[in-house]
């Protein structure tokens, strides 16, 4: 059958859109090939070296690698650690903005403090900072609005202040001991006191600025105190063995905010390393273009565990109750 000239205008039409279609999918299925094979870098940032932070920093590595982003294969990571100072903070901010990272790790409410207002374009994902909203990184938890985004190391405050009235039954005053310059901490601190007024304790405080006050706030408080509680503080927990130095010759029992047992009788709280992880899992969706910060959620870890030094204990000749054991998972 002979075609009208239309018609054959109209296959020629539709022979070449089908050609053009093979070819751009062609060219679809290449795009995402390359994406899958580029290879991203990844800027860590972490305060300060000590026990949780440095779990916090695996977990993450360890859950981007479980999410398809493995070290040496399709991301490479720029790893710095500031020492606690905030002018070295301040140089590593400028040095993943200056090689354009695409993704920013900040370990600690300093660092991504430091990160977020170095840049408001790269992503960043936070870990071990307790309210993001009180750190005016994000517009709120719940939908942050910005580049920043993570995962939340809040304390069980409630629930650790129960398990020391259960270490010392007969407590009347409770002491405390934390950075003046980490609103983190203070807010803990807080909380910390609104519940013990509901339990009818005293809450005694003493602040620090560096980890060289921490003898002298320690040993102000002896006396006056009856146990301690130490909130998830990035200068305490960096220099434990220099508190129960003093704390210990006075047997006096303490916990804290973070999952090391060191100088604690028991402990109840945050897992760093799965809190990392998790951070990971955020920073994985991020990469894949999956999800961007502003609509992430800032996410919370949801089961915490009783963790008891039986080591601590003998030291300072302390039974543990029954009651704690059967919470705990030994050390």
């Amino acid at each position: 059958m002979k075609l009208s000239r239309k018609a054959r205008a109209l296959a020629a039409v539709l022979a070449l859109s089908l050609a053009a279609g093979i070819i751009g999918g062609c060219g679809g299925d290449k795009k995402e090939e390359a994406a899958a094979k580029k290879t991203v870098n990844v800027g860590i940032v972490q305060l300060v070296e000590h026990a949780s932070l440095d779990a916090a920093n695996k977990g993450f590595v360890d859950g981007l690698a479980e999410n398809g982003f493995k070290e040496n294969e399709n991301v490479t990571f720029d790893r710095q650690n500031a020492q606690a100072d905030q002018s070295n903070l301040q140089n590593i901010a400028h040095r993943f903005v200056s090689n354009k990272v695409d993704l920013i790790c900040a370990i600690a409410t300093p660092a991504a403090q430091t990160a977020a207002n170095a840049t408001k374009d790269i992503p960043i994902v936070a870990t071990a900072v307790t309210d993001y909203e009180a750190a005016k990184l994000v517009a709120s938890n719940e939908k942050p609005g910005g580049n920043v985004t993570g995962t939340s190391d809040m304390n069980p405050i409630k629930e650790q202040l129960d398990l020391l009235l259960k270490l010392v039954p007969d407590a009347k005053v409770v002491g405390t001991i934390y950075s003046s310059s980490e609103v983190n901490s203070q807010m803990q601190v807080d909380i910390l006191k609104k519940y013990a007024a509901e339990k009818g304790l005293e809450v005694k405080e003493a602040t620090v600025s560096s980890v060289n006050d921490i003898q002298q706030a320690a040993q102000s408080l002896l006396g006056e105190i009856d146990c301690l509680y130490l909130p998830t503080d990035n200068v305490m927990a960096s220099a434990v063995p220099t508190l129960i130095s003093v704390t210990e010759p006075e047997k006096l029992i303490m916990t804290c905010g973070w999952p090391d047992t060191e100088g604690s009788v028991a402990v109840i709280g945050i897992d760093y390393y799965q809190l990392g992880k998790q951070t990971g899992e955020m920073a994985a969706k991020i990469l894949k273009g999956e999800a961007k910060p502003a609509d992430m959620a800032v996410e919370t870890q949801k089961q915490f565990k009783v963790t008891i030094n039986q080591a601590v204990a003998d030291r300072l000749g302390y039974t543990i109750p029954e009651e704690v054991l059967k919470e705990a998972e030994a050390k």
